[in-house]
């Protein structure tokens, strides 16, 4: 987990479990671990703005519920949310799915277990920040291109030489030839393999949501 962000919260109202997961949690090296008695100290903290892994029982003291804090915050892409809870009807098990949560631990929970989970949920989220970081660096490198010369990088993307590309643009063999040089020089790409890399990944960061800040 990073210093200004990615950090694990955990709203749980009982203080003994609240303490128990707590202790299994920030026992790693770097790992940033807050605890929370009540949605309501949680909301009132501002913690969501750095809350990357949230574990939150779902019957929750005060005016702020569990299905409260769902509905607010659930559909957030850069936050994977646990929640804990027992004898749910349907509809509120429905709720908690349908309401953005990644999975629902048995209450009263086990320590080991939630260290189990919230171990390999940190693993996916670092996985997430780092192709965000790759993505947001090849559009970077991208984004001085022209629209002529992206034109013609979709063309390279496509497999066509300068002749061919050359004929699907309208221009003269030479120009794409000037083309291609600046845009190798614009990318900084040392080959045409880290050219079609740095394109391959700027398009995969436009339908991201985290990358569009979502």
């Amino acid at each position: 987990m990073t210093e200004n962000g990615g950090h694990i919260h955990l709203i749980l109202p009982d203080a003994i479990e609240r303490a128990a997961c707590f202790r299994v949690l920030a026992d790693r090296p770097g790992r940033i671990v807050r605890s929370f008695a009540s949605g309501t100290a949680w909301l009132e903290a501002g913690a969501d703005s750095d809350c990357a892994i949230l574990l939150l029982h779902w019957h929750q003291p005060g005016g702020v519920s569990g299905e409260t804090l769902l509905n607010r915050i659930g559909r957030r892409r850069d936050m994977t949310i646990f929640v804990a809870a027992s004898r749910l009807t349907i509809a509120e098990s429905r709720a908690i799915l349908r309401g953005g949560a990644h999975d629902l631990l048995p209450a009263p929970l086990d320590p080991r277990l939630v260290r189990r989970t919230i171990d390999s949920a940190v693993d996916g989220w670092q996985a997430r920040q780092i192709a965000v970081a790759e993505h947001r660096a090849a559009t970077a490198r991208l984004a001085g291109l022209t629209p002529r010369e992206r034109d013609i990088l979709d063309a390279i993307a496509a497999g066509l030489g300068n002749k061919a590309i050359a004929r699907r643009l309208d221009l003269s063999p030479r120009t794409v030839e000037v083309h291609r040089a600046n845009i190798m020089r614009r990318t900084d790409a040392g080959s045409v393999a880290e050219l079609l890399r740095l394109a391959f990944t700027a398009e995969q960061a436009r339908g991201n949501p985290l990358h569009n800040g979502a």
